[in-house]
């Protein structure tokens, strides 16, 4: 196992896997899942982040491990991101609609 933690064959799988439905028993609230999805995404930051610097410091530490968690950051920044813009569509729509 490598410093970085191990490698998922999909660097969203954390992010979306909170995302399936749950019966309405057990059900965790919109935002409860969106706050852990952006927990994780800032979580692949900041291990992207220490990759860069442990490789700048010159530990022992791949560049395959550094690119590999810092494009897995960036893949869970650009699904944030899709998601921010999507729901703030969605609200402007709500909100045409309530006029």
């Amino acid at each position: 196992m490598n410093a970085i933690g191990p490698i998922q064959p999909s660097g969203i799988a954390p992010l979306t896997a909170g995302l399936q439905a749950k019966p309405a028993g057990g059900a965790e609230g919109f935002k409860d899942i969106l706050l852990q999805s952006v927990r994780e995404a800032d979580a692949l930051q900041q291990e992207a982040d220490a990759a860069v610097e442990r490789m700048a410091a010159g530990e022992d530490v791949t560049t395959a491990e550094v690119l590999t968690a810092v494009q897995k950051a960036d893949i869970a920044f650009k699904l944030m991101m899709q998601i921010r813009n999507k729901l703030v569509q969605a609200y402007q729509e709500l909100q045409a609609v309530r006029v």
